[in-house]
């Protein structure tokens, strides 16, 4: 199948994959050639797929995205992504880089909410 990873200004991955292994946010799954058509929403994490039947696994990190497989072709489309280093790099990669941008990302949440919430308790009072 054909595999193609996608960062919003670049192209990671693109070439023949004969199987791979995702993180979803329900957990870990595989894909074959095979396997029914399939979405799924990626949490940050390690993107392993083999080039063959018979070789050895090779590794991407990804951020947070989504990934579709359609008929033979299948396409992930992350924020950020990371390959061509050594699996214990990537492992910091994803620990360090992607998972702090997430902690980021929920402090920002929740300053927009306190000053939703703050708004509309002043709106409330003008009433």
């Amino acid at each position: 199948m054909k595999l193609r990873v996608l960062v919003p200004d670049d192209i990671i991955f693109d070439d023949e994959v004969y199987s791979l292994v995702a993180e979803g946010e329900d957990g870990h799954f595989g894909l074959k050639p095979r396997h029914i058509d399939f979405v799924s929403a990626l949490v940050p994490g390690l993107l392993y797929f083999a080039r063959r039947q018979d070789s050895a696994a090779e590794y991407l990190a990804v951020d947070r995205g989504i990934l579709v497989k359609q008929g033979e072709t299948v396409t992930v489309s992350v924020r950020n992504a990371v390959g061509g280093v050594s699996l214990e790099e990537l492992v910091e990669t994803v620990n360090s880089r992607f998972l702090e941008l997430d902690d980021r990302e929920r402090a920002v949440r929740s300053a927009v909410a306190r000053l939703e919430a703050g708004f509309l308790r002043r709106v409330m009072d003008l009433k």
